[in-house]
């Protein structure tokens, strides 16, 4: 039989996602089906002094309008509205909760009528006069009001001094705009209503006992009233880590009408949910000649809203890729009068590390260094902030991997020193890094006499193949064909996961499968031993294995009983095992993944167009389960990198604090036509400290770096640095 982790396997829902076979949430069908549409509000601040819904209840087939005057009781408290990734400072938004206008897009009313065309048009009938406020939605005009420091940082040493006696400095601002999200898959919930009343929830989220827990709380429910599925998500990367308001607004009507309802979100309104904030990164380093560190600091402020305190970690990830004896590091937020942010694809990293790997790129051309130099002479072993070795880290292999691969010797130094006709050529490179995060699962396996399994689980496949990881695991653990593992995910009547997100389901799902299919392993060896003339007769469990669907001794195939004679020998039919996978506390090392990022671009030296031609990223990301899919997550994270650095950008008029770019027609991103070459190479990083499985996953490495690797690039073919993202052309011919 074949061993199926560590190979190219193809996704077992594969067919189901090409065929159609694959439901998402706003496709669930429902008899009598209801459709929501939203009311936005208009303006960022100020207050309702009128809604007029009377002109939209005229329009023939609405049924309902449901505003904060008129709808069923919600809960009064915030803390009754936090989930489980909720801010811990704050007061979490409340749609349809009161008068109070907070962001411009803000849902105010929600139109039910018998289809959603008719709900659409009846929306815009809804008349609505607000008491305006004084707003501010510009971090640039507003930073210096940055009251908030947010992950305080214990320093190292004397950054202040070290920098300024530092034989080379560098200091710069490097600015990161905010970008929304736009998976594929518009936001939505299709609520079915039973004959007795209980709710099943069709909700596109990343977590699904995350949103069951947040329903029941904000609308006094019992847990069984309700159940939350999400079996496929057509894109999500952070998106659906909290729950999106339009869950709520489904489930106020259901509750109110006693019918099936669905919201579905424009492409338009999926642009007041979360995003990545804007922040303006301060780097400076300070160096000696040869370009050892004295002194590291970064400063980063950003973006969150008035009514809750988000952030994550954009600053101190030096400490975590190079030697320096001072470091300072600081994350400040500015209040806005803009929705909460949410996490996007590397929270934190996907910015942090943009700055500060462009600022060492500064540093290698003030110090007349090769950038990969620069980095193996500040290279860490230790993550300094808690002066800790790594469970393991080969970013010395990927620096030496990568750079063979891409040809990095025959870079000439010299900017606007390479040509390709009339195109300047650019080589740059970054270093990417994250943590390598695992969390407690709980997975149920179901072993039929038939030689099947059923694996079920409450985690969810946000596109990024856990269905496929579950299934290689399983059948290399239980000894069946990956065809005859069935697996159930995303229901919140499963054993329990946390939200999918921080690139940790893959080791946490995997090494719960593992516990479960001990236990399962434990029995069937009972069952054999314990046939008459059993040839595993005197054998001991730790020796026996389960393989080609059989029990049988390690090492000796041939002393072996089939899965289906011992479970007909002990009368059973099945046998049913659940496990909580817990991994052991060790504050003795640090988890990390590490990359490096190589990209090649070419500029037109007369109209400044930018193309990316090239990116190789090796990665070091411990054993990777599914060199198939593992590689589909790297270039995904790749390509969302070249729209980071040359792309994305929301836009915002700012005397009205209203996105004018709401769409992907003008909020652009990447399409075939900007993506190139992208080689992905594994670095072979054996790592038994961390798991059984030496597993660290790798959702949002594959991301990190790519926008310094770029925009270095970019230096290099132009002699301009552009530290303002995205990086357009306008910007190269100022």
């Amino acid at each position: 039989m074949n061993a199926y982790v560590g190979t190219p396997t193809s996704r077992v829902d594969g067919r189901a996602k090409v065929t159609g076979a694959a439901k998402y949430a706003g496709e669930f069908p429902a008899d009598g089906l209801l459709h929501g549409f939203v009311v936005e509000a208009t303006i960022p601040r100020g207050r309702i002094a009128r809604l007029d819904a009377s002109d939209a209840l005229q329009v023939k087939g609405v049924v309902d309008v449901l505003t904060h005057v008129h709808r069923p009781p919600l809960a009064d408290n915030d803390d009754a509205w936090k989930d489980e990734v909720a801010p811990e400072k704050g007061s979490p938004f409340r749609p349809l909760y009161d008068d109070r206008i907070r962001f411009n897009g803000q849902p105010i009313a929600l139109v039910v009528a018998d289809d959603w065309e008719t709900a659409k048009f009846a929306a815009t009938r809804v008349r609505v006069e607000y008491e305006r406020e004084a707003f501010a939605t510009d971090l640039e005009s507003e930073h210096e009001k940055a009251g908030k420091v947010d992950r305080p940082h214990q320093p190292r040493g004397n950054a202040a001094a070290a920098l300024a006696g530092a034989a080379v400095r560098h200091q710069a601002d490097y600015v990161l705009p905010t970008e929304h999200h736009n998976p594929m898959e518009l936001y939505a919930t299709t609520v079915v209503r039973d004959g007795s009343g209980r709710l099943t929830v069709h909700d596109k989220t990343q977590g699904v006992q995350n949103v069951h827990k947040f329903l029941c709380s904000v609308f006094n429910k019992k847990h069984d009233d309700l159940r939350v599925v999400s079996p496929y998500v057509g894109g999500a990367f952070g998106s659906g880590l909290r729950p999106q308001y339009q869950v709520v607004l489904a489930v106020l009507a259901a509750l109110e009408l006693k019918r099936s309802v669905r919201v579905v979100l424009t492409r338009h309104q999926m642009y007041g949910l979360g995003y990545r904030p804007m922040t303006i990164e301060r780097v400076a380093l300070g160096a000696k000649p040869d370009g050892t560190l004295d002194a590291v600091t970064h400063e980063a402020t950003a973006v969150t809203s008035r009514y809750e305190d988000f952030s994550r970690n954009d600053t101190g990830w030096a400490e975590q890729l190079y030697k320096s004896p001072n470091s300072l590091f600081s994350h400040k937020l500015v209040e806005l009068d803009l929705s909460t942010p949410c996490d996007m694809r590397a929270p934190g990293a996907a910015s942090g590390v943009c700055a500060l790997e462009c600022a060492m790129d500064e540093l290698a051309v003030a110090l007349k260094l090769d950038p990969i130099e620069l980095r193996l002479k500040c290279y860490s072993d230790r993550d300094q902030s808690e002066d800790l070795p790594y469970t393991s880290k080969q970013l010395r292999e990927c620096y030496a991997r990568g750079a063979d691969a891409f040809g990095w010797t025959r870079r000439n130094p010299a900017p606007r020193s390479m040509r390709d006709g009339k195109e300047l050529v650019g080589w740059g490179m970054a270093t990417g890094v994250w943590e390598a995060l695992q969390m407690p699962v709980a997975v149920r396996i179901v072993l039929t006499s038939n030689g099947h399994a059923e694996v079920s689980c409450a985690a969810s496949d946000i596109g990024t193949g856990t269905y496929t990881i579950v299934a290689q695991v399983a059948a290399d653990a239980l000894g069946l064909p990956i065809e005859n593992i069935d697996v159930k995910l995303a229901d919140s009547t499963l054993p329990q996961a946390p939200v999918e997100g921080g690139s940790w389901m893959a080791a946490s799902s995997a090494h719960a499968v593992l516990g479960a299919a001990e236990d399962i392993r434990l029995e069937l060896a009972r069952l054999a031993k314990a046939m008459p003339a059993s040839p595993l007769g005197g054998v001991d469990a730790p020796d026996v294995i389960l393989v080609d669907g059989a029990i049988a001794k390690a090492g000796d195939k041939a002393r072996a009983v089939s899965i289906a004679d011992a479970m007909r020998h002990g009368k059973l039919e099945r046998i049913e095992k659940q496990k909580l996978n817990h991994f052991a506390e060790d504050n003795s090392h640090a988890r990390n993944t590490h990359s490096a990022v190589f990209a090649e671009v070419k500029v037109d030296e007369e109209l400044g167009v930018i193309r990316v031609t090239r990116v190789v990223s090796a990665v070091a990301a411990g054993r990777i389960l599914n060199t198939k899919t593992g590689r589909s997550q790297i270039m995904g994270g790749v390509v969302w990198g070249i729209g980071m650095a040359l792309h994305e950008e929301t836009v915002m008029d700012h005397r009205f604090g209203r996105i004018m770019n709401a769409n992907i027609a003008e909020y652009h991103i990447p399409v075939n036509a900007d993506v190139h070459d992208i080689d992905v190479i594994f670095v072979d990083e054996p790592d038994d400290r961390i798991n059984r499985l030496g597993v660290k996953g790798l959702g949002e490495i594959g991301i990190v770096g790519v926008p310094a690797a770029i925009a270095n690039a970019i230096y290099h073919a132009t002699g301009k640095r552009i530290r303002r993202f995205p990086i357009t052309l306008d910007k190269l011919l100022d």
